[in-house]
């Protein structure tokens, strides 16, 4: 058996600014905690220094692992690469920009103690907090898409299948993300309509949630979403997800 409880699985593309300061915020809270744990960068084909910068605060962070891919292929690749060669009972995957503070985790223990399998941070149920909130035509185009998400791939009973804080245990991870097909960024969808098909648990949880002006979710990858949306439908009919 692993020892390791908990591997937090960072995906990263050109994040050589930011990474340094998460990894420490992350390194820093994990110490102060009783379990195990590793944390597991995949640079997804970074052109810049990610991989570099993260290899150096290997003396400085002993729980941190780096996977440095060539090409890049996209966060849910990532996020998939990560899930797969993680150790940890329980994986979580979070941004690089730590817009959900990893001190939120404290929140999915007791739901997994319920009898969770997969437990999500939710931007849009009661009592999260959005800090500061989002720009109204940010906050139009992310309703839109969710209501397309519930009518093309369904989840109905998920408000946000998005926001980048999701944690698996570990023989559920092994279970979905190698049906995993979508790579870019509406990787999420996916791989709960895996879980719920499988019959995984699901439990959204309301979070604090750092507003990132700087997000890399832009307008143009809102519509290849959409189009991975229509492809994850497409699977879903052709049994590609039994």
């Amino acid at each position: 058996m692993s020892k390791i409880y908990l591997s937090v699985i960072i995906p990263a593309f050109n994040e050589e600014k930011r990474l340094p300061k998460t990894l420490r915020e992350i390194d820093e809270y994990l110490r102060e905690q009783s379990f195990e744990f590793e944390i597991i960068v995949v640079s997804d084909g970074s052109t810049d220094r990610t991989c570099e910068v993260v290899e150096n605060l290997k003396s400085q962070i002993p729980n941190l692992k780096l996977i440095c891919e060539k090409i890049n292929r996209g966060k849910g690749y990532g996020v998939k690469v990560g899930m797969l060669n993680a150790k940890g009972k329980y994986r979580l995957f979070t941004d690089a920009d730590n817009s959900t503070p990893i001190s939120e985790i404290e929140k999915f223990w007791a739901e997994f103690e319920k009898g969770a399998d997969i437990v999500i941070a939710s931007r849009d149920i009661k009592g999260a907090i959005l800090d500061p909130p989002q720009p109204l035509f940010r906050r139009f185009v992310g309703e839109v898409f969710k209501y397309l998400r519930k009518i093309i791939v369904g989840l109905w009973e998920i408000e946000d299948t998005q926001c980048g804080f999701k944690c698996f245990k570990g023989e559920a991870a092994e279970k979905i993300f190698p049906k995993a097909k979508i790579e870019k960024f509406a990787f999420d969808p996916e791989i709960l309509l895996i879980a719920k098909k499988m019959g995984f648990k699901i439990k959204e949880v309301p979070v604090y949630w750092k507003n990132d002006l700087q997000s890399k979710v832009k307008f143009k990858s809102m519509i290849k979403m959409l189009i991975d949306l229509f492809k994850i439908r497409f699977n879903f009919l052709k049994g590609e997800y039994d």
